[in-house]
């Protein structure tokens, strides 16, 4: 058990750490460690979920441990739950080790007790994202029925055959890929993408200045919002659509909150400028437009900034055949944009209710420090 602390210890290495949160980023994947404690606690939150044990070595020696799951959401959606993890069990995991705090590592396995081992994506349930059978496909005045509990699909680690590189996949192609009947390069990406935008020479330095954030100052370690685009499928959460005649609500698993106004025709003078904006919403045909104006300055995603100028126009449309919710959207920033910023995503029935489960990013801070 020494040598397995040991290594935990000697993960000091000097490195710029990622400005996201994904990702190995502040971990070390070219090392492996092995721990094995107590189980003391667990921190059910998003962006990531935390295991708390008490490693005891050889000589004796405690080392309080805190490692890294995935977002409590997608645990959620996978079947876990806080109830799993009883303190006082025996605890085994494998994974690496944190690149400067000798006290965290990222989990890859997990055994609790006598358990079978848990692996990091694993599923923990057999619900699927499907609409019950007796979902109305339209409401009573014939709009088009957008309401309920959506949620992008969910990515797992898919293995291909041969010991070719695997990755995140959508959930439905895992099988494919690993049988060797889908090449990597051939799945889609994670949705939440958009074409690459321009930047002004006012965006760029706006940009600049993001990357140039330390870690802990990131908004997401703060668990701030980022948009109304980004937050609507980043980390799996799980949304509501409430629909009325005169309002569209939606609300993010992330904790925001937009209202649609569909008995209006033009945004208001003197809009107080926050990070969902002012919505405005139109039927063309089956497909609802909204256009969105009244932002706080901030971020799109990653390091595409945006100024009060933004203005956001985005299109949903229902495929009642495969229950699909998809958004293409075209985002404009006279300020910080010399083009447009475009892109869409997908979300399905949700596989788990709609929560807005907590955020706490512990990833920046040094549990060894924190610990004693």
């Amino acid at each position: 058990m020494s040598r397995v602390l040991a290594a935990a210890a000697a993960a000091i290495v000097l490195s710029a750490p990622a400005w996201a949160h994904h990702g190995f980023g502040r971990f070390d994947p070219t090392r492996d460690i092995e721990l094995e404690g107590t189980l003391t606690g667990v921190d059910f939150v998003n962006p990531h979920a935390y295991l708390y044990f008490d490693a005891v070595g050889d000589d004796g020696a405690v080392r309080k441990m805190r490692c890294e799951m995935r977002a409590a959401t997608v645990l959620r959606r996978s079947g876990w739950t806080p109830e799993m993890f009883v303190p006082g069990s025996h605890v085994t995991i494998a994974g690496n080790p944190h690149r400067d705090d000798p006290a965290s590592c990222y989990i890859e396995t997990l055994t609790i007790g006598d358990r079978p081992t848990l692996e990091r994506y694993q599923q923990l349930t057999t619900a699927t994202q499907q609409a019950p059978s007796d979902r109305p496909l339209r409401l009573p005045s014939g709009e088009p029925n957008l309401a309920g509990d959506w949620a992008q699909e969910q990515y797992l680690i898919a293995r291909p055959p041969g010991g070719a590189r695997g990755g995140l996949v959508p959930k439905s192609l895992v099988a494919a890929v690993e049988a060797g009947e889908l090449s990597m390069e051939d799945v889609p990406n994670a949705g939440w993408g958009a074409a690459p935008v321009t930047l002004t020479a006012a965006g760029q330095a706006a940009a600049d200045a993001l990357r140039n954030l330390p870690p802990q100052e990131n908004p997401r370690a703060r668990c701030e919002i980022t948009s109304i685009l980004f937050d609507w499928v980043f980390d799996g959460p799980i949304n509501r659509i409430t629909q009325t005649p005169d309002t569209i609500t939606l609300e993010y698993g992330r904790g925001l909150t937009r209202t649609i106004h569909m008995n209006v025709t033009s945004h208001p003078d003197g809009l107080v400028p926050s990070r969902a904006g002012h919505s405005i919403g139109r039927w063309e045909g089956d497909t609802l437009v909204v256009d969105t104006a009244g932002f706080s300055p901030g971020i799109l995603a990653g390091f595409v900034p945006h100024s009060e100028e933004l203005r956001i126009v985005e299109r949903f449309t229902l495929d009642t055949e495969k229950m699909a919710l998809r958004r293409e959207y075209v985002a404009e920033d006279p300020r910080y944009f010399a083009d447009r910023y475009v892109g869409g995503d997908t979300v399905l029935p949700a596989d788990a209710p709609f929560a807005e489960d907590p955020c706490e990013e512990l990833t920046y801070r040094n549990y060894a420090e924190e610990a004693g």
